[in-house]
């Protein structure tokens, strides 16, 4: 099992797919599994993320109808098989150490850390409730 889930929701996004793959392939932390979920895409986007699947067994590709990126991810939230669970949206690029800082600030006491961004050193933590 891989430490973390990335889950990415995908509809149309093909114009900037391949430059967000690309940055999570490359995390500085590898125990990662990548759930590309193409939510009814019409244009190249279901193409790319079947490129990338045969070139990465860390990426895993759900395809499925369109129903809203609030659906998407939660078919990757039922698909991940991780510890800690972290969304990327199809647009987006993050910088190569996203997951190792994501990991830094977890801990017994924590249950999110959120609005990292890749570019600050200071993620918002969220203590257990």
């Amino acid at each position: 099992m891989s430490r973390i889930s990335i889950i990415v929701p995908i509809y149309n996004a093909g114009a900037y797919l391949n430059g967000c793959i690309d940055s999570l392939v490359r995390q500085s932390f590898a125990d990662i599994e990548i759930v590309l979920v193409n939510d009814g895409s019409t244009d190249r986007s279901g193409d790319i993320c079947r490129a990338w699947a045969q070139k990465d067994p860390r990426i895993r590709l759900i395809e499925k109808p369109n129903g809203g990126v609030s659906s998407a991810r939660n078919a990757g939230i039922e698909a991940a098989e991780s510890e800690f669970i972290s969304f990327v949206d199809a647009d987006d690029f993050v910088d190569e150490a996203y997951c190792e800082e994501l990991l830094k600030h977890m801990s017994d006491t924590v249950d999110m850390v959120d609005n990292y961004d890749g570019t600050t050193k200071e993620p918002t933590i969220l203590p257990e409730v």
